[in-house]
């Protein structure tokens, strides 16, 4: 049982949580090795994961989700973290929780059967194209232009670090649809990716987070339909910026679960491991360093839980957002960081896979809103933004 039960955890919850567990450790905890060396999960993944029902969890039944809350998506990407690879849970949550959301607020009937349905079936994969080579953390600054043309729009520009960006059968797009500078003038797209003109240059090669994809795009004169618009024109950056907050806190209760994951394993260790006549979690110097990490995981949980039920409620706490972002991201680092320590040069060792963990844990302080911006957000939040 979650250690919150009943307070954010229903009975149908914890069902689903120990569904969820039987199949990551029975399907992909035993891939996690195959799938790390060669650079990517099959896409038979996003399948088999549609037709059990965990790609639509929070989706209304209309369009063949789950029609639960925000917990459920809490309790999936909790125990995605058992699969022993950090980059498959990201490429599921970007399925789930980052390129689809905007669709069913935004999109019209068609658009929701012909993008939305597919992708909870997991007989689409989505990615979402958003950061560029020089407008990472600063997205009003986005160059990518979508030029009004009869009939749609003419899309010219780049896109980086994507997100199952070399296999994606549609793309969730910002791009401008005015050329002045700043966040007015943006726009949502929905592009099937073999649209003439999107180009996948390269895939990209990572520190970490191996069994995920990650994609440079081009756009080269790609023609889209006017029915490729997603949402109002020129509403794009307040749309995508709603679809961050979610994002960013599905993200740090990875980042939690895989820090609890990680401690969990160092403990072990340390019961295991014997030094001087006894195991060095009889170390007081060990102890404590465990102890500090354990006390920060229960803060940051609560946190999290606290601020996914206010999120579930309608509100949209946007400090308390960045907030479990900046805490949950540096929280999950320094734990495998001190993981590794504790287990010494055995830590250091590609055998082991707290290596892994510490390799995957860093992408989480700068994906989806850099420390530095989630700092800038709870500053400005407090009325003295810099």
């Amino acid at each position: 049982m979650s250690e919150y039960p009943k307070l954010f955890f229903t009975e149908e919850h914890e069902m689903l949580r120990q569904s969820v567990r039987e199949f990551t450790e029975k399907e992909l905890a035993p891939h996690a090795e195959e799938w790390e060396e060669a650079r990517v999960f099959p896409n038979e993944v996003f399948k088999r994961m549609g037709e059990l029902g965990f790609l639509g969890l929070h989706y209304p039944e209309e369009y063949g989700g789950g029609g639960g809350d925000y917990f459920t998506n809490i309790v999936l990407v909790e125990e995605l973290s058992r699969c022993r690879t950090g980059g498959l849970p990201m490429a599921i949550m970007v399925q789930v929780g980052m390129a689809t959301p905007p669709i069913l607020a935004f999109g019209n009937d068609e658009q929701k059967q012909n993008y939305l349905v597919p992708a909870i079936k997991g007989e689409k994969i989505a990615c979402l194209g958003i950061t560029e080579p020089e407008a990472g953390s600063d997205v009003a600054n986005l160059s990518t232009y979508a030029e009004k043309v009869p009939g749609g729009y003419k899309v010219n520009g780049n896109k980086i670090f994507i997100t199952n960006g070399t296999r994606a059968d549609f793309m969730t797009l910002v791009a401008r649809t005015e050329k002045r500078k700043g966040y007015k003038g943006m726009s949502l797209f929905l592009v099937d990716t073999n649209t003439p003109g999107f180009v996948v240059s390269r895939k990209l090669d990572k520190v970490g987070m191996w069994s995920s994809d990650t994609a440079e795009i081009f756009f080269e004169d790609m023609f889209i339909p006017d029915s490729a618009l997603l949402g109002e024109e020129g509403r794009g950056f307040y749309n995508i910026m709603w679809e961050l907050q979610g994002e960013r806190l599905i993200g740090a209760a990875g980042s939690v679960a895989g820090a609890k994951l990680t401690l969990e394993g160092a403990i072990q260790y340390a019961k295991e491991r014997v030094q001087f006549g006894r195991p060095i979690i009889k170390n007081q110097a060990i102890a404590h360093r465990i102890a500090d990490l354990q006390a920060r995981i229960d803060a940051v949980q609560a946190l999290v839980y606290l601020t996914a039920w206010k999120y579930d409620q309608g509100e949209y706490p946007v400090r308390e957002i960045s907030s479990c972002k900046l805490l949950a991201a540096q929280l999950s680092f320094d734990v495998a960081d001190e993981a590794m320590q504790i287990m010494g040069g055995y830590g250091y060792m590609m055998e082991y896979e707290v290596q892994r963990a510490w390799r995957d844990a860093r992408l989480s302080r700068i994906g989806g809103g850099t420390d530095e911006i989630q700092r800038e957000i709870i500053c400005t939040t407090m009325g003295f933004g810099l």
